[in-house]
């Protein structure tokens, strides 16, 4: 077996207290079955797929459920757990820390204890917050202190504000969907051209987002001060990752469309079966239309880039 040498930014943990209280609110993500997770066996996953590191996050439907005081508890905890996994596994996990969102003060609060105290990675937001996207002004505070920080932050969908078609679980078709809408949402309400230094990273490839961008500059019509160019401009500011979406008939659009660099390995563990995430890891090995050092850069050298305070600027991680 080769070193293991891919950075997973799409992988996710469920640590026990956080799982009792989703259970104990009866929360799913959106109607997926909630897998079962330890740090050991993700370990011996990502042995067994060559990843080097994760950076872990919380998925949908986030850690608030309702109560401001609960639910800052409940991130607390999140983060801190994760930040002693990552201290006990340096060169294995890091993470992305859970803000409690809509809960605007305890998000700020939380994001500065968790990026200056406990060494997050950058921090994870859900695409919607009860039905508000992230390009709404309340949430406009966070962001301010995000982009003064230089922060990493990433986007993970949960379940839109809409019905639940019938044996369509929202991460089967509506999650694309999400994180699609928040992206656009927040590029037309000025949250990309404002803040530049801070880069966020879109889950899945950014759903349908590389697709259907040129569509989306349509958008200057109806949002004064923006024009088509500086929308599309804007859209290209994301980054992306694999997750469920290294295939022949996603990657050519997603290669079309991100910048240089843009493109990051997910695996989007342990809701993605590893079964199916073996699969997906063989055809982006596999995939022919790459450009020369274009797999290395999505493999591990575009998040090596982008995740300075763990790599640094000169630091290698391990060869193929």
């Amino acid at each position: 077996m080769s070193a293991p040498y891919r950075i997973d930014v799409h992988q996710h943990l469920l640590p026990p207290a956080y799982r009792k209280s989703m259970d104990r609110h009866e929360m799913t993500a959106g109607g997926w079955p909630t897998p079962s997770w330890d740090a050991e066996s993700a370990l011996a996953m990502m042995d067994r797929r060559s990843i080097a590191t994760g950076i872990l996050s919380i998925s949908s439907p986030g850690t608030h459920f309702g109560d401001d005081t609960e639910s800052r508890a409940i991130t607390r905890g999140v983060n801190e757990f994760s930040a002693e996994l990552a201290k006990d596994h340096p060169d294995r996990f890091g993470f992305f820390a859970s803000v409690p969102l809509p809960d605007v003060d305890g998000a700020l609060a939380e994001a500065a204890y968790a990026l200056d105290e406990l060494h997050a990675d950058g921090v994870v937001l859900m695409s919607n917050i009860d039905g508000r996207y992230l390009g709404d002004k309340e949430f406009q505070p966070l962001w301010a202190e995000l982009d003064a920080r230089a922060a990493v932050v990433f986007v993970h969908p949960t379940a839109p504000p809409l019905p639940m078609l019938e044996g369509m679980p929202s991460p089967l078709l509506d999650f694309p969907f999400d994180t699609t809408r928040t992206a656009v949402h927040m590029t037309l309400n000025g949250v990309m051209s404002r803040h530049t230094r801070m880069k966020v990273i879109l889950s899945h490839a950014g759903g349908f987002l590389p697709y259907a961008a040129w569509r989306f500059t349509a958008g200057a019509q109806f949002n004064p001060g923006t024009t088509p160019l500086g929308i599309l401009t804007d859209l290209r500011r994301f980054y992306f990752d694999t997750a469920l979406s290294s295939t022949p008939a996603a990657l050519p659009s997603l290669l079309a469309f991100a910048a240089p660099g843009h493109i990051l390995c997910g695996s989007d563990f342990p809701f993605a079966p590893e079964e199916s995430g073996g699969l997906l890891d063989s055809l982006l090995d596999g995939y022919d239309g790459f450009e020369p050092g274009q797999l290395d850069a999505i493999t591990y050298g575009s998040a090596k880039e982008l995740l300075k305070n763990r790599y640094g600027s000169g630091d290698e991680v391990a060869a193929r």
